[in-house]
């Protein structure tokens, strides 16, 4: 029996290029992605695709990854998110994925929930925050939401994780999969202008700040390979330097 991915977007076209799934699993990859997303009818949507994906899978006894959100919607913008501590989404979009959270666990099937920071790599839609910025950056000017900050994380680590959990059968869990570092919006320019080698004029906006630390410890103690994929100060260079380099690649081979 083969693996499943249901999606088309960034993640799930990943997945499938890089990670050949074996057994009785299904990768939910599908849904409301934008997290400023309010409109009832695209949360009515996924919570359909939820609950069919749920119950084909509880009869066919196949594992469903879920792939929720840890972003400030769900857990807050101020402390830390951790699996095992009550939440109060404070969006739309973060009490809608909570309860979709809440209808896997509810559905009788195998399930393994993973709460994604913000995934980096290449493929990427346009509008999502590093293309978006590299595309302000290269015409010169480039919108700062100070006060924002992001937990930024390497698709390939993703991958990874992904990858060390199916194989240790890990099951009726929520995982964090983040690096556990926070950003803020001017280092996350700042390093964008660096990998471009150049400057651009910045037009400041002012947001609600934020501090929310997204814990991993759980992921680290599934997963010890994490302590050698460099999250720190450091990590953040490294991330943006190589989505460059390759959205620069694949822009030479177009």
């Amino acid at each position: 029996m083969t693996g499943e991915v249901i999606g088309d977007g960034f993640i799930a076209r990943y997945i499938r290029q890089h990670l050949p799934l074996d057994g009785p699993v299904t990768v939910l990859a599908a849904g409301v992605s934008r997290t400023s997303e309010t409109a009832p009818e695209h949360f009515a949507r996924e919570a359909a695709l939820v609950i069919e994906t749920a119950r084909r899978c509880r009869e066919r006894r196949r594992l469903m990854v879920f792939l929720s959100t840890a972003a400030g919607g769900l857990y807050g913008r101020q402390g830390e998110g951790r699996e095992d501590a009550p939440i109060t989404p404070v969006t739309p979009y973060g009490r809608h994925k909570l309860a979709m959270e809440r209808l896997v666990s509810d559905s009788g099937a195998p399930w393994l929930t993973l709460r994604l920071s913000h995934l980096v790599g290449p493929g990427q839609n346009p509008a999502q925050l590093i293309p978006a910025l590299v595309r302000q950056v290269r015409s010169g000017t480039v919108v700062v939401h100070h006060g924002a900050r992001r937990d930024l994380l390497d698709v390939r680590h993703f991958r990874t994780v992904l990858d060390r959990l199916l194989g240790l059968g890990v099951h009726g869990q929520v995982v964090n999969v983040a690096s556990g570092v926070s950003f803020s919006a001017e280092e996350i320019v700042t390093a964008v202008e660096s990998a471009l080698g150049q400057r651009a004029h910045r037009i400041p906006r002012q947001v609600p700040p934020e501090s929310l630390r997204i814990s991993n410890h759980r992921m680290r103690s599934y997963v010890p390979e994490s302590e050698h994929f460099g999250f720190g100060p450091a990590y953040l260079d490294r991330l943006i330097a190589r989505y460059v380099r390759t959205e620069a690649a694949e822009r030479a081979v177009t």
